[in-house]
């Protein structure tokens, strides 16, 4: 008796994929890993309560959509919720220096932490984009720079949720572990 061709085991279509294991996760436990994405529980609220998602597309638009909608409340919330991004282990400390520095000045002006997407940034690059960008963004008004960070603040939401459908972090329990963000 001949045998067709055996699929590899990551295309086998009853294993369950990282989108599956978050449209059926519990609403607290969802929830939760949302707001590793993004600090605001109205946000993480609104992409628990739509699933499920029929593809990582359409849970990526309700991203976006929902990271639109952010009030300034939320948009406060969601910013006192992030920290500076992680610069490479090897970066010398006078980089550290004028890093720490540069947002000082850019906290002092617009009263909460400067957040950037680097998820495309080429690691020995990380530390130019950062200071770039702060210096840069220090010229904005307050209305502008509240704009350019909620945007900011949706693209790293959408590079966790990226991350997070990307590898399954799922144990043996189906849950999901939080991806790790910048």
């Amino acid at each position: 008796m001949t045998r067709g061709p055996t699929l590899p085991a990551h295309h086998l279509s009853y294993l369950p994929r990282p989108l599956d294991a978050f449209n059926t996760a519990p609403a607290d436990e969802t929830r939760a890993l949302l707001l590793h994405c993004l600090h605001s529980l109205r946000w993480s609220d609104r992409i628990a309560a739509h699933r499920p998602y029929p593809d990582p597309a359409a849970l990526l638009a309700a991203a976006d959509e929902a990271a639109y909608d952010l009030s300034p409340a939320d948009l406060a919330e969601a910013l006192a919720g992030e920290s500076l991004p992680e610069l490479p282990e090897d970066t010398y400390s006078a980089a550290h220096m004028a890093l720490s520095a540069a947002h000082a000045a850019y906290e002092a002006r617009f009263g909460h932490v400067f957040v950037i997407y680097l998820g495309d940034v080429p690691a020995d690059e990380v530390i130019d984009r950062i200071l770039e960008a702060i210096r840069s963004r220090l010229t904005n008004d307050p209305e502008e720079e509240r704009v350019t960070a909620a945007d900011e603040l949706r693209r790293l939401a959408r590079g966790r949720l990226l991350a997070l459908l990307r590898g399954p972090r799922a144990g043996a329990t189906g849950h999901i572990a939080p991806a790790p963000g910048r």
